[in-house]
C-alpha cells in the first residue's frame, strides 16, 4: 500500500484531504476534523494553522504570518507549526497541494 502521508516542510502546501472537512460542532462548541469514521479535535492553535491550510499557502508563509500575528521568534513558530502538521499528515489528515495544471 503507497504512503499517502507527505513530509512537512517549509515550503510545502498543505491542505485537508477531499475526505476531511474542519467544521465547527455546534453541540460540543469545538473545531473538529471530520473523516470517514474519524473525528478529531484539534485545540485552539492548531484550528488556526489548519485554517490556513489551503494549498496555496506554503508552511513558510503560515509561519510568517502567525510570527508576525504573536510576535514570536520564526523559529520557534516554524518547528512547532512542522512538527503539528506532520502529526496530522501521518495521522492521514493532511494532504499536499500538487502543482496546478490550470
Amino acid at each position: 500500500m503507497a504512503s499517502r502521508n507527505i513530509n512537512v516542510s517549509e515550503t510545502s502546501r498543505p491542505k485537508l484531504p477531499r475526505h476531511a472537512k474542519l467544521k465547527f460542532d455546534e453541540t460540543r462548541q469545538v473545531w473538529v476534523i471530520l473523516a470517514p469514521e474519524r473525528v478529531l479535535a484539534p485545540d485552539e492553535i492548531a484550528v488556526e494553522v489548519l485554517h490556513l491550510c489551503d494549498g496555496v499557502r506554503s508552511v513558510a508563509q503560515m509561519v510568517d504570518q502567525l510570527a508576525e500575528k504573536y510576535a514570536a521568534p520564526r523559529e520557534a513558530i516554524a518547528t512547532d507549526v512542522i512538527a503539528m502538521l506532520q502529526d496530522l499528515a501521518d495521522k492521514g489528515f493532511l494532504t499536499e497541494a500538487r502543482e496546478s495544471t490550470a
